[in-house]
């Protein structure tokens, strides 16, 4: 899998945690560095350790699904920009003042955002296994990728509203799909 790939995976993925730091921005108001940093670290830290783990739980059972490896990814990339995308047309969750949205950026508020966000990375892990990958640069670019939108997530929220969570997450949905449909096609031998 190329660096533009993953980078675009990274991508997809950070989509949730930008739009609780857009969440998070508009609650705190004026965002310091700090804030800034906090967030990008959660987030980044936990989108990066969620696909390590699940490339760890898909090598255990790599061989005995080999045949099927290709749709299994894109299942797995495909419900989870599927989801991306129904969550992008929902009621936004920052009107109502959604749990973890407030202006805390202690563990206790982080915490749960950070692993509620990066728990579809888990499955993009396991698809990791089944694919040409290797895991420690991959799962350190999603973890940075994710950091920094994270960052911009909150400084946006601040300064922008909720004007662009819902198309955030739409992208990064639409994105996980087309990376999904892109690796079942080459390994059904549709594109070269």
């Amino acid at each position: 899998m190329a660096v533009a790939e993953i980078f675009m995976i990274g991508v997809g993925l950070s989509m949730d945690a930008f739009a609780a730091s857009v969440c998070k921005g508009l609650a705190v108001g004026r965002p310091s560095f700090k804030n800034m940093l906090t967030a990008g670290l959660w987030f980044g830290g936990f989108q990066g350790l969620m696909p390590l783990l699940g490339y760890i739980l898909g090598t255990g059972f790599k061989d005995i699904i080999s045949s099927i490896d290709h749709w299994v990814a894109f299942v797995l990339l495909a419900f989870i920009g599927l989801n991306m995308i129904k969550e992008s047309r929902e009621k936004d969750e920052c009107e109502d003042g959604c749990e973890g949205c407030e202006g805390a950026f202690g563990p206790k508020a982080m915490l749960p955002l950070a692993v509620g966000t990066s728990i579809d990375a888990l499955a993009v892990g396991v698809s990791f296994a089944f694919l040409n990958v290797n895991i420690i640069p991959a799962v350190c670019l999603i973890g940075l990728t994710t950091l920094i939108l994270s960052a911009v997530g909150i400084g946006a929220g601040s300064k922008l509203g909720m004007r662009f969570k819902s198309y955030a997450e739409l992208a990064g949905g639409a994105v996980l799909i087309l990376i999904g449909t892109k690796i079942l096609l080459e390994h059904l031998g549709f594109l070269a």
